[in-house]
């Protein structure tokens, strides 16, 4: 998948012939709610089936990246900021340099114990099928009030079911984004794999072994956004910053900022952009000054740890420069 390329004005082409048509935007969604349609959308069904990003002629340095929403409760409203805003997202990708060839895969989470539609994942695309994908989901908005949704299920299929080209011939990591505001189930059950996923486990898997095999290949965040239902839990964040590393966890006071978040992330750990010229940056893309705060102090935290890391190989790359130059005044 991802042989086309985005475009801006088939974005707005496509939203203005669906508003024309009185479609929703979210059509399928509508479809299922009034039983017209059933089940997960078939390009969104994921049972015994991988999720591929592979280079083309087209784009030849793939970079996958993977943006998954939990729908339960409060939740089920962001993938429509995404989607209103998915131009931003790639207009930071793209015409900021950030990523050359990015290719998105958009999917959802809900509870596999209470939910009908527990996952439902899209293709790796690069151009207008990105958003065919995202508004195939099903908004279920349920969830099962125990502060707990079924993330782990979509993080194990980041990790044992996908294949790149980014890391198969480069050795780089992909980008995985989940936005939620519960904790992970403890354990992936045999019986879950296989209904929702239909990969055969001799066992369960638990929370911390999936976590630890998604990131030998993709770069984990999780998004929590302001307005949701456990956002100023303390302990929800500790529990995603002790799996992912505390700088991996972004807690975002305006959920209008999700493509933004996105974007500028990708932006500073492929080492385009530095903490200091987010402000400019979303200044320069037209941001409000209401969400380009909350998208900066969501970064806050990976801004100072990519600072670290870019001092600390300098200091390196110093040091092992002044080496060479002592050993060349001793010879």
């Amino acid at each position: 998948m991802g042989g086309s390329s985005w475009s801006d004005a088939d974005y707005t082409n496509r939203a203005s012939s669906k508003a024309a048509a009185g479609k929703a935007t979210f059509d399928y969604n509508v479809d299922v709610k009034r039983g017209a349609a059933h089940g997960v959308h078939p390009d969104l069904n994921i049972k015994n089936k991988i999720r591929e990003a592979r280079d083309s002629a087209a784009h030849p340095e793939s970079v996958p990246i993977g943006v998954i929403f939990d729908v339960t409760g409060s939740m089920h409203e962001v993938p429509a900021q995404m989607q209103k805003k998915l131009p931003e997202l790639m207009g930071l990708l793209l015409r900021k340099g950030y990523v050359k060839d990015p290719q998105i895969l958009f999917g959802a989470i809900g509870d596999t114990y209470s939910d009908s539609y527990p996952l439902q994942l899209g293709q790796f695309e690069s151009g207008i099928e990105m958003d065919d994908n995202l508004t195939k989901v099903i908004l279920e908005g349920n969830g099962g009030g125990q502060n707990r949704e079924s993330y782990q299920n979509a993080l194990y299929y980041f990790a044992h079911r996908t294949a790149c080209d980014a890391w198969e011939k480069r050795g780089k990591k992909g980008y995985l984004f989940l936005t939620g505001d519960e904790h992970p189930y403890q354990v992936s059950t045999r019986e879950e794999l296989s209904a929702y996923i239909q990969d055969a486990v001799e066992r369960a898997y638990t929370i911390e072994e999936i976590v630890a095999a998604c990131k030998e290949r993709w770069h984990v965040f999780f998004i929590i956004p302001k307005g949701t239902s456990h956002y100023h839990e303390p302990d929800l964040k500790a529990d995603w910053q002790q799996l992912l590393g505390a700088e991996n966890v972004l807690m975002l006071d305006d959920p209008n900022g999700i493509c933004e978040l996105i974007g500028l992330t990708i932006g500073l750990m492929e080492g385009a952009i530095i903490g200091e010229t987010i402000p400019d940056v979303l200044k320069d893309v037209g941001t409000s000054a209401k969400v380009a705060h909350a998208v900066s102090s969501a970064l806050d935290p990976l801004a100072k740890s990519a600072a670290l890391v870019r001092a600390g190989a300098a200091s390196g790359a110093l040091a092992e420069s002044k080496g060479r130059s002592d050993k060349n005044e001793r010879l």
